[in-house]
């Protein structure tokens, strides 16, 4: 079936969903995705578990160093901005700047406003690794992300095809068979459980052509 304009349904609900998010509606996308994220990093600094990307690399500089989660994250992802400016445009790079400065105001934040006496410690990945996903899923969607490895990931799907879900898993990978040198052992497969719960959220709702990042 055809519209009076010539153009069939699929293709009208094609077009609306291309238009361009508005101002305000990135800016709440923008702060919602950076509460989720932040949250999903202090259930995992509650029971000393890493995840994948430079949150990751943060998590594992922050027990090595005894530094801020917050102040690590944002000095690490200072570097990628370069490429991001570069490959992404500077309104992909200024959103993706805010949601760093964000989470990692975020993350310290939220633990003077409460405490987590106890936690499982695989029930917490699994929880992060859910929550995390929801926030990158909200930010690729108003073109912005929480940075490093997002960056990367992003351009190699807007570039190449291959889903940014299954780009940041391999990255995620590298980092969580790094902390092996220097996280507790004992957290590793919930670690990893969380990872590829956080990852198959991406792979499966974001995936080239469905939705443009």
């Amino acid at each position: 079936m055809r519209t009076h304009r010539g153009q069939t349904p699929e293709s009208r609900r094609n077009q609306s969903s291309s238009l361009p998010h508005r101002p305000f509606e990135d800016a709440g996308a923008l702060i919602i995705g950076s509460l989720i994220l932040s949250f999903g990093v202090v259930l995992l600094g509650k029971v000393g578990a890493v995840t994948g990307g430079l949150a990751g690399l943060a998590f594992l500089l922050t027990y090595s160093t005894g530094w801020s989660f917050g102040i690590m994250f944002f000095l690490i992802n200072l570097p990628f901005y370069v490429l991001s400016l570069l490959r992404m445009g500077w309104l992909f790079t200024l959103k993706t700047f805010l949601v760093v400065g964000l989470i990692s105001v975020l993350a310290d934040f939220h633990l003077t406003q409460f405490a987590l006496s106890s936690i499982g410690t695989l029930y917490a990945c699994l929880l992060a690794g859910v929550l995390m996903g929801i926030g990158f899923l909200v930010l690729f969607r108003h073109r912005a992300s929480a940075g490093g490895m997002g960056i990367m990931a992003l351009y190699l799907q807007e570039r190449f095809g291959p889903s940014a879900g299954i780009v940041q898993l391999g990255f995620d990978a590298l980092i969580v068979l790094a902390s092996l040198f220097i996280g507790n052992s004992d957290v590793m497969l919930p670690s990893i459980t969380g990872v590829v719960v956080l990852n198959l959220i991406l792979a499966v709702n974001h995936r080239p052509g469905r939705y443009q990042a």
